[in-house]
């Protein structure tokens, strides 16, 4: 068998037999190269189809491939074999901190099998995802990984998954069979409240994100579950954003504190936008936090810590959630049968100084 030395030897002489004959490196010259047959060096480069070559050989042939710099050509494979080498990522707000990495964590595992990702933003607006699904299976995307689905969207998202493969992340739709990858979002709104709640504060409140979206209602669920099972209960119900941003934080919060009846001295946001919108309005309204109120915020967003104060939080493990959901896209691709199941990953509270205990 010739060593990595040797391979990278051939690969150099190849690569001055090319420039020779003014032709750029072949699927057949990999493949030379690699000991294998031209179909094995094409299913080993080819998302696919990489599955059915073992990890060694795979390997070999991406690193002959690098070192002679052949480039698969994304236009006659995708005419040959429909694939057209393009991950389609559909997001609802391009500013949201908490996206990045998952983002990037997606992009890093598509990558490493030779895809690309390609990002649109929805707004937050059904009828802009709409027009986006349908731009992306005009595109020919291999696949779509979905963040901006609301609850009535079930036909929509159904109806571009009969042609291509989709897969949630964040939120999910009640009523489809599709493969998902969310937080545990009722868990994590119990461990928001509880941890308002062990602090001796009874009159709290919440910053709702938009009813029809599978991660604010879970949210509002673990909120109400705790209250339920305690003393404490809600001031300024009906507190709902028309969107999950500081602006919403800070219009809703000063609603809450300029409404007649008592002040609560505690919010839950339903994210760490809200969160840092309802720190603005306590400072416009002459009120510290979490002296006079308490904050607790959702995502555990980038420089959530490097706000003043540092925010309490609930963690949303972004890499990992871009992580699995990249596999389950791929997994889409492959012949073997797909899980349609969902994952709910697991929600930490990270405590900062945004609480503290009520005092008299």
């Amino acid at each position: 068998m010739v060593d990595a030395a040797g391979r990278r030897r051939d690969a150099r002489q190849a690569g001055a037999a090319m420039k020779s004959r003014d032709a750029g490196p072949t699927l057949k010259d990999v493949a030379a190269l690699a000991g294998v047959h031209p179909t094995t060096a094409s299913r080993a480069l080819d998302p696919a189809k990489s599955h059915l070559v073992s990890e060694e050989t795979r390997q070999r042939i991406l690193q002959i491939s690098a070192e002679l710099g052949y480039q698969v050509n994304a236009m006659a494979r995708s005419l040959r074999t429909g694939s057209s080498g393009l991950i389609g990522m559909v997001v609802a707000d391009v500013s949201n901190p908490f996206l990045p990495p998952i983002l990037r964590a997606i992009e890093h595992v598509i990558r490493h099998e030779g895809l690309m990702l390609l990002i649109a933003e929805t707004h937050d607006d059904s009828r802009t995802m709409q027009e986006i699904l349908g731009h992306f299976a005009r595109r020919r995307v291999d696949a779509i990984i979905l963040s901006a689905a609301h609850q009535g969207d079930l036909e929509v998202v159904r109806a571009a998954a009969a042609s291509t493969p989709v897969v949630l992340a964040v939120r999910s739709v009640d009523g489809g069979k599709f493969p998902t990858v969310t937080h545990d979002d009722r868990l994590g709104g119990r461990l928001a409240t509880q941890h308002l709640v062990e602090l001796g504060h009874q009159d709290v409140a919440q910053l709702r994100g938009p009813e029809d979206v599978s991660s604010f209602s879970g949210r509002s669920a673990g909120f109400y579950s705790v209250l339920a099972e305690t003393t404490a209960r809600e001031v300024g119900s009906g507190l709902v954003a028309a969107s999950p941003t500081v602006e919403e934080g800070r219009r809703l919060t000063a609603e809450l504190l300029a409404a007649p009846g008592d002040r609560p001295t505690a919010i839950f946001a339903h994210n760490d936008q809200m969160a840092v919108g309802a720190m603005d309005a306590l400072r416009e309204a002459g009120l510290s936090c979490p002296r006079d109120i308490s904050i607790v915020g959702y995502n555990d967003a980038p420089l959530a810590d490097h706000i003043d104060p540092p925010l309490t939080t609930i963690r949303l493990p972004a890499a990992e959630l871009g992580r699995r959901v990249a596999r389950l896209a791929l997994e889409q691709l492959s012949e073997e049968p797909v899980d349609t199941s969902t994952v709910r990953l697991p929600p930490e509270l990270v405590v900062r100084r945004s609480t503290a205990p009520l005092t008299a």
